[in-house]
């Protein structure tokens, strides 16, 4: 193949991949800025306390005064809830792209219809309509497809294996997308726990220490089982929506990947069969 040929070699389409590494890092630089911002003039405000004193007790029944005595985990495991919930919509998002505009199955089932019918060019234009990684995935194939079918200076072997590899490539292209980010849940659902659990062994400490004096101080003892009891609270929660978000989307892109294979194995069968 000369260099003219392979500068005029097809372009593969990629689906937009979310947020990059440095709107990641950036997010969670201001997700930790946030947590603290809100517990400090939320949680904190003065208006929650006694005498409009944060270092005094909270008003009873009030909630934000009650989750400011949880100490300076608190604004640390709200941040942590924050990045979750940004990294849950924008990977709901980005699959929600990469999906495409219509059903995936039916998406599937067209192509599959439209390749028995030798109608490749109708296939391509689906592909166009559906959008996604998938049909990315298939309209490469099918682009290769149509070019190899002509070359004859190519053997029937070598034709299945420039289209198995072009299937190959057009798929190592989408599949990083989709589970891009995801660690990041991953990792929010461990550090959650251990971070509330820190939290908790601290309140206990408090608490523990004024039992041990000879009267004890009922309002260090409240403070700190309320203290412990506030940080499990947030690390169990971000833990167990992080959990269920990651597992969700991971079924999501398995289902996903599912589809591209079976696609890109139908192309490369048909195409066997019928050359």
């Amino acid at each position: 193949m000369t260099k003219t040929k392979q500068k005029t070699a097809l372009k593969k389409q990629k689906t937009s991949g979310g947020f990059s590494s440095l709107m990641a890092i950036l997010t969670i630089v201001i997700s930790l800025i946030a947590g603290v911002l809100i517990f400090k003039y939320i949680f904190g405000d003065p208006g929650n306390f006694v005498d409009n004193d944060p270092s005094a007790e909270p008003i009873d029944g009030n909630l934000m005064g009650t989750v400011y005595k949880g100490g300076f985990i608190v604004p640390i495991l709200v941040a942590i809830n924050l990045i979750i919930i940004i990294f849950s919509i924008e990977r709901f998002v980005t699959l929600s792209m990469a999906k495409g505009r219509g059903r995936i199955d039916s998406f599937v089932g067209k192509i599959k219809d439209l390749l028995a019918a030798k109608q490749i060019d109708t296939a391509i234009a689906e592909c166009d309509k559906q959008k996604g990684s998938l049909a990315n995935v298939v309209r490469a194939g099918l682009e290769k497809y149509s070019h190899v079918q002509g070359d004859a200076g190519m053997s029937k072997e070598q034709k299945v294996e420039s289209l198995k590899k072009e299937l190959e490539e057009a798929t190592s292209l989408e599949l990083p997308m989709l589970s891009k980010n995801l660690v990041i849940l991953s990792t929010c659902a461990t550090i959650a726990t251990l971070i509330g659990l820190i939290g908790t062994v601290m309140g206990m400490i408090k608490s523990f220490a004024a039992m041990s004096q000879g009267a004890p101080d009922t309002a260090q003892l409240a403070t700190g089982i309320s203290e412990a009891l506030i940080n499990t609270f947030f690390g169990i929660m971000g833990s167990t929506i992080a959990i269920i978000m990651y597992n969700f989307f991971s079924t999501k892109i398995d289902s996903m990947t599912y589809s591209i294979d079976e696609a890109s194995f139908t192309i490369v069968q048909d195409f066997s069969s019928s050359n």
